[in-house]
């Protein structure tokens, strides 16, 4: 069910302003942040509230209230939401809440009723057979579930927990993300010294050992991002600038976003060439170590692979298999993009190199994952994709590819057994997905295909 709410908040143009993060799913995220600082020093007035006073500004309040629901019936909630709703008539956007519930069959009309007592709007929403999923690129707005496991507010292991300042820091940069819509120019952040001084630390650690370790594409990506968009030591680089180096070599192009993402939501972006980007950069105490990604990871470990067009295109392939997939192959696919485009390593010229960003975005496991001490076994999709990982350590198996090649046409293979009631194709002119369900459209796809052939073969009969 949906059930509409009025948001509070008032347009931009006039009246008072809405609170942070006011009708977004961020806001959950927000909340927890907030009430952990809120934990740690309640103000006077807010205990003689019993608690309830989780904010106040401009004589307004932001409060967490629990509640619980009796009745005579008993309705099980599965799930609840909160997103986005309609507009109103003054231009405020209403807050809807998505619950999904199980209630005995005999008690459904009561149970709607009273739900319609004490809110605006309630209406069913039919049960959705595929998954939602973005079709055109400007849909990527929609996928932003953040996972909050490794969040310094969160995270009491985490290097930056206890530095407020770092927080605050970090918490500005993600609101950069949080506002950033597709289309719109990629936002630009003035980098501190401390922060610069952190990226140079771990640039000239890294710099030295990738020569002897990482891929041969690598190398040559890294090379390319030094020579035309401003890699090095002493500056950390802008996302504008990397995207648009990007966009020129492979058509892939970055977004900034504000921490770890759904497999789902992270996976679908790849599907349009957009690579999700964090921008905040890892705490100064531990600068060869982050237990999430940053702009350390996504810079030097993933930029410069998705610099090689063959790399780019088995990045694509991983998110278009995503589409529509199921909880159960998303979780599969998510671990074949662990032990790849994370964790991967290749062969090449008889020796294994390192192609995944996690490897060559950490000094450690780098040099652990090429030693003689982890467990080596071969590409194969099937057994990778049920393969328990780890996010706390070292990997204890690696598995090695014959090729960029190789693994694409593995992964093709295993992307066909995928249960799926249609097929997706990428159209690079309109950035958007199309989905092949019916004969009409695959007949327009092939007729297009067969264009494209036409074009080889007469660039083949002019060689011949």
């Amino acid at each position: 069910f949906l059930i509409n709410r009025k948001s509070p908040c008032s347009t931009k143009n006039g009246g008072a302003q809405a609170p942070p993060f006011a009708g977004r799913e961020q806001s959950l995220i927000e909340d927890a942040r907030r009430s952990a600082a809120v934990l740690a020093g309640l103000s006077g007035s807010s205990r003689a509230r019993d608690g309830l006073v989780f904010e106040q500004k401009d004589g307004r309040v932001t409060i967490n209230v629990l509640f619980a629901l009796s009745g005579t019936f008993e309705a099980k909630l599965l799930h609840v939401e909160s997103r986005p709703g309609r507009k109103s008539k003054n231009g405020a956007t209403d807050l809807e809440f998505f619950m999904k519930c199980e209630v005995h069959s005999s008690d459904l009309d009561v149970f709607v009723n009273s739900l319609k007592r004490v809110v605006d709007d309630v209406r069913s929403v039919p049960e959705e057979k595929v998954p939602w999923f973005p079709r055109q690129i400007k849909d990527l707005d929609r996928c932003n579930m953040l996972i909050t496991k490794f969040d310094p507010d969160m995270d009491q292991d985490h290097p930056g927990h206890s530095d407020p300042e770092y927080r605050k820091r970090r918490a500005f940069i993600s609101e950069l993300a949080f506002t950033h819509k597709q289309g719109e120019p990629l936002p630009t952040v003035e980098y501190t010294a401390e922060e610069v001084s952190t990226w140079r630390h771990v640039y000239r650690q890294l710099r030295g050992i990738y020569p002897g370790l990482a891929c041969r594409q690598f190398l040559d990506g890294l090379q390319q991002l030094e020579e035309e968009a401003g890699y090095g030591e002493d500056r950390i680089p802008q996302l504008r600038e990397v995207s648009a180096f990007l966009k020129g070599k492979t058509g892939f192009q970055l977004r900034p976003v504000a921490g770890l993402l759904s497999a789902r939501d992270f996976l679908c972006s790849l599907a349009f060439r957009v690579f999700q980007c964090t921008q905040y950069i890892r705490h100064s105490s531990a600068p060869m170590h982050s237990p999430e990604p940053d702009c350390c990871h996504e810079l030097l470990g993933h930029i410069p692979m998705l610099a090689d067009k063959e790399f780019a295109q088995f990045s694509q392939e991983i998110g278009l298999a995503s589409l529509g997939a199921s909880d159960e192959d998303i979780e599969k696919l998510s671990t074949l993009y662990w032990f790849t485009v994370e964790f991967g390593l290749c062969k090449q010229n008889g020796a294994v190199k390192a192609y995944g960003a996690g490897l060559l975005s950490s000094y450690g496991e780098l040099v652990y994952a090429l030693s003689n001490e982890p467990e080596y076994k071969p590409f194969n999709p099937e057994e990778m994709a049920t393969q328990p990982y780890q996010d706390q350590t070292y990997q204890p198996v690696y598995f090695v590819s014959e090729s960029f090649e190789d693994a694409k046409t593995k992964m093709r293979r295993y992307s066909a057994t995928i249960k799926r009631p249609f097929a997706v194709r990428y159209d690079p002119f309109t950035c958007s997905v199309e989905v092949l369900d019916q004969p009409g459209k695959i007949q327009d796809s092939l007729s297009r295909l067969r264009g494209d052939l036409k074009t080889l073969q007469s660039a083949l009969e002019k060689f011949s």
